[in-house]
Parts: structure tokens; sequence; C-alpha cells
């Protein structure tokens, strides 16, 4: 028998490589691999969250954009209405010194006012703006009454363009009344609720159903009568434009604008050395003339991105006249109309960590300049 045949088969692993017995990593190389592992998964983190972060700014920024110009378009679609169906005819509606509003529940004719925000409200000094129109289809056209009232009949040269339920408007040169049309009979006679003014030769209109629309900021929302609009909504600010004091109907520079206001209120007067105010009212006290000067609005909508940043993006107003004014801004103003300032603190500390975008227009009365040859 041949020993080397016998010594082979007796180790049959002693002619393997020495690498098949080895299997499995050892611990520096799980180590090694461990620690690539962890760096690659931080840069994909923070690869990931930088991505993020820069999407929700964009997003945001876009849904700014959206909501501002949405706010603005529905504001300015009730404000082309302020003074809807006040015609302008030889007693204008807009001349009515005395009015007597009845049991209608409404309270002014007015088209638009202006009330300026407060600060202390915690109400980032937005203000409020109230716009005023009739619905009546034929635009109310008024019509002569030609007798006295027989109890709550009052004869009419025609009752067309009324219907039952209207809001009535009498005009007796200045003195005026409202009330609500109850029937119509025939096509002369329209019965009110209330007759008060309803003399012979004066004139009555039938202005539809009466609106009253009151815009304003509450807690970031944009409100039309007190109803949520629009999200993310955080300021409003507004003027009125004038035309010049004293000029007559039928100069053709009546309806131009050539100055710019804020409201005011009795709280904001100035008062001079000697006890007297100096300038003009645009508040609750504004006068008949005064309000007839207001020929358009112009307006600023602020929207917020929802995300706040960790730092802050955004600087306050460095100027209310400057030409080319820097920072939270509503519009370039000027040293005889200085722009509205945008002061959003009082409603929160770390306003100046949000991105925003300002929408401003102007927007004429239109109602108001049709009635410049009777105002």
């Amino acid at each position: 028998m041949n020993p080397q045949k016998i010594s082979a088969t007796a180790h049959p692993l002693a002619t393997l490589p020495a690498s098949h017995t080895q299997a499995g990593f050892t611990l520096v190389e799980i180590m090694v691999g461990l620690v690539i592992g962890m760096l690659v998964s931080i840069v994909i983190v923070q690869v990931l969250s930088t991505f993020d972060a820069q999407k929700n700014t964009t997003t945001g920024t876009a849904d700014a954009q959206t909501n501002g110009s949405i706010a603005l378009f529905s504001m300015g679609r009730d404000i082309q209405q302020a003074g809807f169906a006040l015609l302008p005819v030889t007693d204008s509606p807009l001349e009515c010194t005395t009015i007597t509003f009845g049991g209608t529940g409404i309270t002014s004719i007015s088209p638009i006012t202006i009330v300026n925000g407060d600060e202390s409200a915690n109400l980032s000094a937005s203000d409020s703006i109230t716009i005023r129109y009739g619905t009546s289809p034929s635009g109310g056209i008024p019509t002569r009454i030609t007798a006295a009232p027989v109890i709550n009949d009052v004869p009419v040269q025609t009752n067309f363009g009324c219907a039952s339920q209207d809001v009535s408007l009498i005009i007796n040169g200045s003195t005026c009344a409202i009330s609500r049309v109850s029937a119509l009979t025939g096509t002369t006679t329209v019965t009110l609720d209330n007759t008060t003014a309803a003399i012979s030769g004066a004139n009555l209109a039938c202005l539809g159903a009466w609106n009253t629309v009151t815009y304003a900021i509450n807690n970031g929302n944009l409100e039309r009568n007190g109803q949520a609009s629009m999200s993310e909504i955080v300021n409003l600010q507004a003027q009125y434009g004038l035309s010049a004091a004293g000029l007559p109907g039928s100069d053709p520079n009546f309806n131009q604008v050539t100055q710019w206001v804020n409201a005011k209120n009795l709280a904001d007067w100035v008062v001079a050395v000697d006890g007297a105010s100096t300038g003009v009212d645009w508040g609750s006290n504004m006068t008949l003339a005064s309000r007839n000067r207001i020929k358009a609005i112009r307006m600023a909508v602020v929207a917020r991105s929802p995300k706040m940043e960790p730092t802050a993006v955004t600087t306050a107003c460095n100027s209310l006249t400057a030409p080319q004014p820097t920072g939270l801004c509503a519009w370039a103003g000027s040293d005889s109309s200085p722009a509205p300032a945008i002061d959003l603190s009082a409603g929160d500390p770390n306003w100046l960590r949000y991105r925003y975008r300002v929408f401003d227009t102007i927007i004429p009365l239109r109602n108001v300049i049709w009635s410049k040859d009777t105002l």
C-alpha cells in the first residue's frame, strides 16, 4: 500500500485553500461600515431638510400670492358697486342732509366708509371698509309722487322698477326718508310701510335690497360681514381719493383725484393751540360736502406665508413719503399724500420672521363719479 495515498485520504482538507476556512466581517470592518452609513444618512437628512424648507417657502409664497389676489378681487367686486341705485338726478340721494330711516334697520346710505384700525384692540392697526349699494334691476330710476298719500298708498307716475319688499328712498330736496315697499297696486300706486316725506312733487326710488358689506381683518383672516372669506390676510389699509374742494359740478376736473387721505376719527383729530380744529375730519364727523369729494379709494391687502422662518426675513417700511420705499410698505406715498403705515407688531411679536406679499389697487367709485353734475 502506498503511504502517500493513505495520508491524502486521511486528511481531505489539507489540499483546500486557506481562505475557504474563513466567514463574516471583522469588528473593524463593521465599525467602518457603520460610520460610512451614518455619514451618508446625515448628508441625506440635511439635503432633504434643506429641500423641504425651500419647498415650504416656495409653496407658502405661492399661497400668499393666491390668497392676496383673491382677497383683492373679492373686495374690488363689492367696492365697484358702492352707491349703486343712488342715481344722479336733480335732487340726488347723495345730497340728502336729513334722512329718516324708519324701521328698516338701515343706518347710512354713504357709498363707502373707511374706519382706521386700532392697535390697542390687537387688530394690528388694520382698517375696515364698509360698502353700501342697492340691487334694483332698474338702477333706482326715480319716479315722481303725483299726490299726497292715502294712508300708506303713494300715487306715483309709474311703479315700474319697484317690487314688494324693496327698500324705497323718498327724496324731497335735501330731506330724504327710507321705507320699504309692502305692495304694488296697478301701475301707479306704491304702498309703503312709512310715508315720511312722501309729498306731491317729491321723487321716489326703489333701491331693491340694500346691502351693507364690511371687510375687516380678524385673527389673520379677511372677514366679510363677520364671516371668514380668506385666510392668512393679516392687514388691510385704505385711503380716500379726493377731488379738490369747492369745484363746481360743471368743472371738467371735478372728478380728478388730487389727494389721498386716511380716515380719521375724533380721537385722531388735530387741535391747534387756540383750540380750533385743523384740517378736515375724514372720520365719523365728515361733512356731506367732504364725503361727496370722495371719488375713489386706494387699498392694500397684506397676505402672509404661513411658514415662520428661523430668522427675520422682513423689515419694516422705511418711509411713507419716499418715491421708492423699502420694506413692508403699502405703496409709495408723497409729502402731500403719505402712504398708510403697515404695523403688524401689535398682533405678533414674531411678525418679522414671516414673508409677505402686498397687493394694492385704486378703485374709482363709478356710481359717485356719474353723479358729478348734481353734487
